[in-house]
């Protein structure tokens, strides 16, 4: 099984997206939490279902969109680590998070 880690940043995001959606409908929040969980889970798997991300040339950086919210988790693979680099909103400037990669 992969080990999962977090930039600051995305766990940033993740905790700043969790507290708007609870703030609007309550359990909302919690709902898009247990959806990244689940996208994690996969990935420690390495059963997911992961898309190239078109800003990057890297081919080890990949996305995985959410299904219920406006978000992808974009994150690197390299061998038996996964590094969540963003937790990233459709709507948000396209590759805002590249500088993350160094």
């Amino acid at each position: 099984m992969r080990t999962v880690r977090y930039e600051p940043e995305a766990a940033e995001e993740l905790a700043a997206a969790v507290g708007w959606y609870e703030d609007e409908v309550p359990g909302l929040g919690t709902a898009l939490l247990e959806e990244v969980e689940g996208v994690l889970d996969g990935l420690r798997r390495g059963t997911s279902v992961t898309l190239a991300v078109a800003e990057v040339d890297e081919p080890a950086v990949r996305r995985i969109p959410l299904s219920r919210f406006p978000y992808s988790v974009v994150h690197l693979e390299h061998g038996e680590e996964v590094r969540v680099v963003a937790i990233a909103h459709h709507k948000r400037q396209p590759g805002y998070w590249t500088d993350r990669l160094r």
